[in-house]
């Protein structure tokens, strides 16, 4: 067990670097990659949800109701700052459709649970950071299809229910599950955390070769385009969620976890929504693709620059 934390520890620690090769791999010898099917995308992000669900109890849950401000700051700075930024990119870069549908997907879903690992890494609130993250995920099957409908219905047909329908079974089933098992079984689970870091870099990681892999061609045709749309959501999100806390006066700590919740979202979620809500626009899975890479290595940076400030 002792190797196996070492091994997993290794995986947290050089998740980037490990996206960045995998990414490069699918992106430049798609063939490497191939194998694996686009139908694997939903059960590998379930699996990830379902160890969330196994590192939540109760206590995760107190901050919502003994601070509650804090946590409704989090969940509007969420779905109101990120969705803005995506529309407005859209806009300024004269996105088409389908690049649109993606980069939207990315700004109307919650925060990802690389979030609260950012947030930790950078000395910041990671109570306020869990719960956040916990919230906006549990807000999600409503608040993602709405905004989505509000922002894209001119363009393109929105299925609302289908994509309710698909947060339910591919993020709060398999969260919940994992929540009611670490209850009934605690003592189990406790030894299961230290590997689940391993587990979901794995399923991340295979995730994003899938998608690059499939989609080698269209993405290098586009060229720096969605690379530098992907950027900017990204960082534009770090930066309104810290101006956000500097000007309500929020301490340190406090700011940092918002500035990180606002700007990492769970770009694996935007991948499977966009390839079963919109499976004829092949591009829309490739913004949230490239958004798991890049937030994690944009993260890993924003963490060594919160550490120093206190």
């Amino acid at each position: 067990m002792d190797f196996l934390r070492r091994v997993s520890d290794a995986f947290g620690r050089y998740m980037a670097a490990i996206v960045v090769v995998i990414t490069a791999l699918a992106l430049f010898v798609p063939e490497s990659s191939l194998w694996i099917q686009t139908g694997w995308i939903n059960p590998l992000l379930m699996v990830v949800m379902f160890g969330m669900g196994l590192t939540l109890d109760f206590n995760d849950f107190r901050l919502v109701f003994t601070q509650p401000k804090y946590i409704l700051l989090g969940c509007l700075a969420q779905f109101l700052i990120m969705p803005a930024l995506a529309w407005g990119l859209s806009l300024a870069f004269s996105l088409d459709v389908a690049l649109m549908a993606g980069v939207v997907l990315v700004g109307t879903c919650p925060g990802g649970t690389s979030s609260n690992v950012i947030t930790y890494l950078s000395r910041g609130d990671v109570a306020l950071s869990v719960g956040m993250t916990s919230v906006n995920t549990l807000l999600a099957p409503f608040l993602t299809p709405a905004i989505t409908y509000m922002i894209l219905n001119a363009r393109i047909s929105v299925d609302v229910m289908a994509m309710f329908m698909s947060i339910v079974q591919v993020v709060i089933v398999p969260i919940v599950l994992g929540f009611v098992i670490n209850k009934l079984f605690s003592r189990l689970t406790k030894s299961l955390v230290d590997v689940l870091p391993a587990v979901s870099v794995t399923a991340i990681c295979l995730i994003v070769a899938c998608v690059v892999s499939h989609n080698a061609s269209r993405i290098l045709s586009t060229g720096w385009l969605v690379f530098v749309v992907v950027i900017l959501h990204n960082v534009l999100g770090y930066l309104c969620g810290f101006v956000l806390g500097k000007v309500l006066g929020l301490n340190v700590a406090r700011t940092k976890a918002i500035s990180i919740e606002v700007g990492m979202q769970n770009s694996g979620l935007a991948t499977s929504l966009a390839g079963s809500t919109f499976p004829d626009l092949a591009m829309a899975t490739v913004p949230g693709a490239l958004f798991s890479v890049w937030h994690n290595i944009s993260g890993a940076l924003l963490a060594s620059v919160y550490r120093r400030w206190e």
